[in-house]
């Protein structure tokens, strides 16, 4: 009896494991497709003159390949966690949303009449970014635990779940839900009356509801320890890194009136980073080199100073030489040459040549004694214990020197030294 009662409770268990590994992948599988179709969709509209592009359609392809993938692998490996799923889902979304804005605008502008249902999936199109914007900040607030950094975050995970269902019902029937991401495409079952309230309540929320999953983070960040306090600042870089690259993607040309070369590399770090933070969730949970995090915020505050710089002192030598030396070099070299003189730039690139390795240490020793003070005054303290080590011949000192040095930087709860001792030679063993 016993064993026959168990065997269902076994069963169920099994089919429960098998179906949380390949749901995760079928979710993964879908998101990828819906994305190649979406792409080929995309070809087959440009071949058409005058077809409005839909702008983020690389974002979005990106989006659906990267965090498909990475909500996969962490939901098989650990289904209990729902950041895994949530990520899944986050992808499927962004899948649709590309693939539906392509099918709308080939069946509805490019060729219209060719595919069936056109209406139908442009007023689908239009009730999903809040549901994106709702699983992003789901993912947030329950990364990397799965579980809220505290209950006084319930609100907020029913606040987000609140605005996803009503912010979807006004997008279905709010004029103008789609952003005009479209061209001329709009909601079909769309009504004046509800575009108002509809961006009041979609920027409001998606604005306050951001800004409590990053509070939530950095609450996070504050509290963790040990290795969750890893994983959390891989998050927190990726996010960083993406927030950087965005911003000199999209809001600094709004603002500056930008070259053409500044765009293009603010659209190429955006590209860029746009995997990272699955990436970065996929190596937290993971725990995949999970603590070459610091390295790598290390290496970013460094070089990232020292380019800065660097390029700032660059910008300046050529503009303050150029200024001071266009009476005194430029005519003469023009009356020669016919040229213009590069002399100034030349002197730039030298200066830069000249400085990096310099400042690059002062910058890694600043940032070392600023952030790192601990990893910095334990180099600092082996240093000096090596210095003393090439002088020291009292056995019984330098072992408690060396005791000394371990404790200061490794700080362990106990140390203690072993000597062997030294074996008897074998000229003076005794025979009987």
């Amino acid at each position: 009896m016993t064993d026959s009662a168990g065997a269902p409770d076994q069963g169920v268990t099994w089919v429960s494991r098998l179906a949380a590994a390949r749901i995760p992948w079928l979710l993964c599988a879908v998101s990828v497709s819906l994305a190649a179709l979406a792409i080929l969709l995309l070809v087959f509209n440009l071949s058409y003159p005058g077809t409005p592009v839909f702008e983020p359609w690389l974002d979005n392809a990106l989006t659906a390949i990267s965090y498909a993938p990475v909500g996969a692998l962490i939901a098989s490996r650990h289904p209990e966690n729902p950041v895994g799923w949530l990520l899944c889902l986050y992808g499927l979304v962004a899948a649709s949303g590309f693939f539906g804005a392509e099918y709308a605008i080939h069946a509805l502008l490019a060729h219209p009449g060719s595919l069936p249902a056109g209406e139908a999936v442009a007023w689908m199109l239009s009730w999903l970014l809040p549901l994106g914007g709702g699983l992003a900040v789901l993912y947030v607030v329950l990364f990397p635990t799965g579980r809220l950094p505290s209950r006084r975050w319930r609100p907020l995970v029913w606040a987000t779940v609140a605005f996803m269902v009503v912010g979807s019902i006004l997008a279905a029937f709010a004029a103008g839900s789609l952003m005009g991401v479209l061209g001329p495409i709009e909601n079909p079952l769309g009504t004046e009356g509800l575009a108002g309230p509809y961006r009041l309540l979609f920027f409001g929320m998606t604005l306050a509801l951001t800004g409590a999953a990053v509070l939530a983070v950095l609450v996070r960040l504050r509290r963790s320890r040990g290795v969750e306090r890893q994983q959390v600042k891989w998050f927190a870089y990726a996010a960083a890194a993406y927030f950087v690259a965005s911003s000199l993607a999209y809001m600094v040309p709004r603002v500056f009136d930008t070259p053409a070369w500044f765009d293009r590399v603010g659209f190429a770090l955006n590209v860029a980073f746009v995997p990272a933070i699955p990436v970065a969730i996929g190596i937290a949970i993971l725990r995949y080199r999970l603590y070459d995090i610091d390295l790598i915020i290390n290496r970013t505050l460094v070089y990232g100073s020292l380019t800065a710089v660097l390029g700032g002192l660059y910008f300046v030598t050529i503009v303050v030489f150029q200024g001071m030396a266009s009476v005194a070099l430029q005519a003469p070299f023009v009356a020669l040459t016919g040229q213009k003189s590069t002399l100034a730039t030349v002197l730039a690139t030298l200066a830069v040549a000249a400085l990096f390795n310099p400042l690059r240490r002062r910058i890694q020793s600043f940032i070392d004694r600023r952030f790192y003070r601990r990893r910095y005054d334990a180099r600092k303290t082996l240093e000096a214990f090596s210095h003393k080590l090439r002088d020291e011949t009292d056995l019984a000192r330098l072992g408690d020197d060396l005791t000394g040095v371990v404790g200061e930087t490794m700080q362990p709860a106990h140390v203690s030294l072993w000597l062997r001792p030294d074996p008897a030679p074998r000229g003076s063993r005794v025979r009987v």
